[in-house]
C-alpha cells in the first residue's frame, strides 16, 4: 500500500495515479506481447512462399460393375438356351420327315393288300310291304298350366 500522506493533496496523488495506469498498460503490453505469436525474422521484406508444385492429373481406377458381370452371365445363358432351342427344332423336323416317310409306306401297303369287292344285289323277289302297327294310337292330354296352384304350394 502506498503512504496515505502522498494522497493528501491533490498535486501528490496525480502523479501516483499516472505510476498506476502506467504499471498496469505495460504489465498488460507484456501479457500480450507473450500470448501472441512470434513474428518471423523477415517480418520487415515481405516473404515470398513457394507455390505447391503442380499435381499430376490422376485418372480414377477402372470398375467393374456387377451389371456387366451379370449381362456377360446372361448373354451365355440366352446362347445356351438359342443352341438348345434350335437343336430341339432340328429333331423335331427330323421326326416329323421319319413319321411322314413312315406313313406313306403304310398308306402304300393297305393300298397294295385292298382288293376292290363287289356290293352284293339287293334282292328284289321280295318287295317291302307297310304294315299296321300293333300298338294302340296316343291318347291326347291336355297340359296342365296352372301356375297360381303351383305357386300356393311352393310357398
Amino acid at each position: 500500500m502506498e503512504d496515505p500522506s502522498s494522497f493528501s493533496s491533490p498535486k501528490g496523488k496525480e502523479p501516483a495515479f499516472v505510476g498506476k495506469v502506467q504499471e498496469e498498460f505495460s504489465d498488460d503490453t507484456k501479457d500480450r506481447i507473450s500470448l501472441m505469436q512470434a513474428s518471423p525474422l523477415t517480418a520487415e521484406k515481405p516473404q515470398k512462399l513457394p507455390y505447391p508444385k503442380a499435381k499430376e492429373s490422376k485418372k480414377p481406377p477402372s470398375f467393374r460393375l456387377h451389371t456387366q458381370e451379370r449381362a456377360a452371365r446372361r448373354a451365355g445363358f440366352n446362347h445356351l438356351v438359342a443352341s438348345k432351342i434350335s437343336t430341339l427344332e432340328v429333331l423335331r423336323r427330323f421326326e416329323e420327315k421319319i413319321q411322314k416317310v413312315i406313313e406313306e409306306e403304310e398308306i402304300k401297303m393297305m393300298r397294295k393288300e385292298m382288293v376292290p369287292k363287289a356290293q352284293l344285289m339287293p334282292i328284289f323277289d321280295r318287295p317291302f310291304l307297310p304294315q299296321r302297327s300293333t300298338r294302340p294310337p296316343t291318347i291326347p292330354k291336355e297340359p296342365n298350366f296352372h301356375f297360381a296352384h303351383n305357386l300356393k304350394a311352393i310357398r
